[in-house]
């Protein structure tokens, strides 16, 4: 039942050994068959379940939707945390005594943070369990929220800030591996979108919602409001998260015994008995090597910097500036980008996953025809990109124009339909190690999502904001439309040469 890709992993990391757990259809025990006609009327399925009710796999819809609710809007809290105080930029600047770029530094400094701090979540999670790890991430973000609140020096509200974004980091690559653990690959789109969109919602509903409380009470509450929601997350998680990590696929792993419902929901144990080592906390480098993962990833973060990042956090710079805007009008700003986003996720996973099955007839699964919808996303991305950026320049300063926030609202479109499909496509390549794909793929987005901001205005200054529409239409067409082109025409020729 694996693809292709799937079977070119082998055991090269120790991850999640595929080959250990692999299983045709005829291998199936006739109770193993029955159980699965049972739960799914059908032996059709990729991957293969186990004969277990807490394999998540078998799941009803209702259980596994709830699930990745939770998942995916603890994924877009980081994202909305790091942008939560660009309304506020002006007061803190007042408040601490330095300068705006200065802090503009305490939303880059969990950028970063958020790219690399997966690195260490993931092992831990693979070993301890996903909720495991869920849970501590909410208790460690609300302390150090409410550290912010009270924080009266530059110096510990950084530090409060970094340690934060170190907490609520997991879910923002991990739910890549929570889709893939428990989600058939056929409507593996749909869910990963989910999970996507709300990364992507993270970043312009945080300032167009918080932009009223920085205005009407003051910024502290935005830290104080941050903690109540992770206090809501966390009881939610309790009653409604149940763990995704399951090992008993793996014919090395004898599957535990006792009730469903304590195995999903009271286990804080270790779940995989193998050894924590050195080398699982710096694996995911070792996908550089990994054409389905490399190419997606560099293609995904060069769209992420000038349709998610340049359109949220130079708009204080280009729109405020440009139109005179009020703290709570700044935040009006973000509604298209939201907007945008939605509707590019009700096309992207859906469409995605009916290409799939539309040239395949349900049969075998070819991850490489996803990105046929990419290609859509590219041409939309780079038209909303230039009407954003021409607009801008062209409007009369002081009078508010209309026609800045269409391009953001067809760039954000574009942006979303070429998360899904690029993530997906990834992760389908390599479903045994969808952890390690969700935390490169942050990785490598976070990391030049960080360093966007430090030459964006270098940028604007030199050539203008209407001529930068040029050189990002130039660079994602470069290094995000060619490297698609290429991976889609030769990808498979290429991975089976290299073994990736």
């Amino acid at each position: 039942m694996a693809s292709h890709y799937d079977k070119a992993q082998e055991t090269k990391n120790g991850e999640n050994p595929s080959l250990q757990y692999d299983q045709d259809e005829s291998e199936l025990s006739p109770q193993h068959r029955e159980y699965l006609l049972q739960r799914h009327g059908t032996l059709d399925l990729d991957p293969m379940p186990s004969a277990d009710d807490a394999d998540p796999y078998n799941w009803p819809l209702w259980k596994k939707r709830t699930n990745l609710v939770l998942v995916a809007f603890h994924a877009m809290m980081g994202t909305f945390t790091a942008s939560a105080i660009i309304p506020a930029y002006l007061d803190i600047s007042k408040d601490l005594g330095v300068s705006l770029q200065k802090v503009s530094y305490l939303t880059s400094i969990q950028i970063v943070v958020l790219g690399y701090a997966p690195l260490f979540w993931k092992p831990i999670s693979n070993r301890y369990g996903r909720r495991s790890v869920f849970l501590i991430s909410l208790i460690g973000s609300l302390v150090f929220n409410v550290a912010c609140a009270k924080s009266r020096s530059y110096a510990s509200v950084a530090a409060c800030r970094a340690l934060q974004a170190f907490f609520i980091s997991p879910a923002g690559a991990l739910g890549s591996a929570v889709v893939a653990e428990s989600v058939f690959k056929a409507q593996s789109a749909q869910f990963m979108g989910v999970w996507t969109l709300m990364v992507t919602l993270g970043i312009p509903s945080s300032p167009f919602i918080l932009g009223f409380v920085v205005q009407r009470v003051e910024y502290h509450w935005v830290y104080w409001i941050l903690a109540i929601i992770n206090a809501v997350q966390f009881i939610f998680y309790i009653f409604f998260g149940p763990e995704t990590r399951y090992i008993g696929r793996r014919k090395d792993i004898t599957p535990s015994t006792g009730s469903t419902i304590r195995k999903e929901y009271l286990t804080f144990r270790r779940i995989d008995p193998e050894p924590l080592r050195l080398w699982d906390f710096i694996q995911p480098f070792t996908l550089f090597n990994r054409i389905t993962v490399v190419v997606p990833a560099i293609a995904y973060a060069m769209v992420f910097v000038f349709s998610a990042v340049l359109t949220t956090v130079e708009i204080p710079q280009l729109l405020q500036e440009k139109f005179a805007l009020s703290t709570q009008g700044i935040g009006l700003q973000f509604l298209p980008i939201m907007i945008g986003s939605v509707l590019g996720e009700q096309a992207g996973g859906p469409l995605s996953d009916f290409l799939m099955k539309k040239r395949h007839g349900g049969g075998r699964h070819r991850p490489q025809h996803r990105l046929w919808l990419s290609y859509i996303g590219y041409i939309l991305t780079i038209i909303g990109l230039v009407v954003f950026l021409v607009q801008t320049q062209n409007a009369t300063t002081g009078k508010w124009n209309v026609t800045p926030l269409i391009g953001l609202a067809i760039t954000a479109f574009g942006n979303q339909l070429i998360t899904t499909v690029l993530i997906t496509f990834a992760v389908d390549c390599n479903h045994d190690e969808a952890a390690s794909v969700g935390v490169y793929i942050t990785l490598v987005r976070q990391t030049w999502g960080f360093i966007g901001p430090f030459w964006f205005p270098s940028m604007f200054a030199s050539v203008g904001v209407g001529n930068s529409a040029g050189i990002a239409c130039a660079l994602i067409f470069t290094c995000s439309v060619i490297p698609t082109i290429l991976l889609q025409w030769r990808g498979q020729r290429l991975s089976s040469k290299s073994n990736v």
